[in-house]
């Protein structure tokens, strides 16, 4: 059934002017973070953010969606809502089926949501397939529409993100895929990458966990530190200190020989190195001493 709604009444007085009735309708449309207008995706993000009825909103969204209204908010807003309801794969094939109708620079955004779907529902291959997808867009340049910054939106506040400060955090995520797949040496690699690019404690305790789980405690325990005293960046914050000592409480109780039984094949790191060493030529004329490292891996493993 669609959804009907009628803003809040305005008292008029003699005298009013116009100016201050759209004072007050432009006020009911900031606080509720409605978009001004009466068409279907209107309707939509009324029910899904004023009525609180997130039903009603995905079925307005399909309808704004056939209307050809505000289709690449109406898509990507309506996958998010189907997600908070448990409805992701329904949410996966709406996005796989209609990012066509949708322009070209809502094309990345869509893809953030088809990754946060993949994570939530547990198809890691595919995560892992659209993180790396996303990387060599940046390195051929086609990330950002070409510009060197974009602007990104969380909790309702807008800021500039960076190629650099972007590309660490698809490593971040692609680190945390390869830890799902107990692919620990590849996560390893992905998420020191990232830190050399773009770091932080966040990233530097997933890194600390990889390390653990090839039963490299002291090298773990030496990243844990560097958060604890505060040498990573966002480590000032207590959550990601308390994060690194209850890490470092949990490798104290480890035992036992490194499993080498979970990790990636030969040709995966060598392809991943190559697209890391590509993009990082860009940033740096010199090969940094990540890439020395990770080649002493390949010998290891080719022998």
């Amino acid at each position: 059934m669609e959804s009907s709604f009628s803003f809040p009444a305005r008292r008029s007085s003699p005298g009013a002017s116009s100016n201050v009735e759209k004072t007050a309708g432009e006020q009911f449309h900031v606080i509720h973070k409605v978009p001004s207008g009466d068409g279907p995706y209107v309707r939509a993000k009324h029910a899904q953010l004023v009525q609180k009825d997130p039903e009603a909103a995905i079925v307005l969204f399909w309808k704004a969606i056939n209307a050809g209204d505000r289709v690449d908010s109406a898509l990507k807003d309506m996958a998010v809502v189907m997600k908070q309801l448990d409805r992701t794969e329904e949410a996966i094939e709406a996005v796989k089926s209609f990012r066509w109708m949708c322009s070209k620079q809502a094309q990345e955004s869509l893809d953030n949501v088809l990754i946060d779907l993949y994570k939530k529902c547990g198809r890691v291959d595919e995560q892992i397939d659209l993180l790396r997808q996303k990387l060599r867009m940046i390195y051929h340049g086609e990330a950002f529409n070409g510009k060197k910054t974009k602007t990104a939106r969380s909790h309702g506040k807008k800021f500039q993100v960076s190629v650099r400060q972007e590309t660490s955090r698809i490593l971040g995520n692609l680190g945390w895929a390869y830890m799902q797949k107990k692919n620990y040496l590849t996560a390893e690699v992905v998420y020191r990458k990232a830190q050399m690019i773009d770091p932080d404690s966040n990233k530097a305790c997933n890194l600390a966990q990889c390390l653990m789980k090839q039963a490299r405690y002291d090298e773990a325990r030496s990243v844990l530190e560097d958060v604890i005293h505060r040498k990573v960046p966002g480590s000032e914050d207590s959550r990601s200190r308390n994060r690194a000592e209850e890490l470092l409480l949990d490798l104290e109780s480890k035992q036992g020989p490194i499993d080498l039984s979970n990790l990636v094949g030969l040709t995966l790191i060598e392809e991943l190195v190559n697209g890391l060493d590509e993009f990082e030529q860009k940033w740096r004329p010199r090969r940094l001493p990540v890439f020395e490292q990770i080649s002493n891996v390949n010998n290891q493993l080719a022998c």
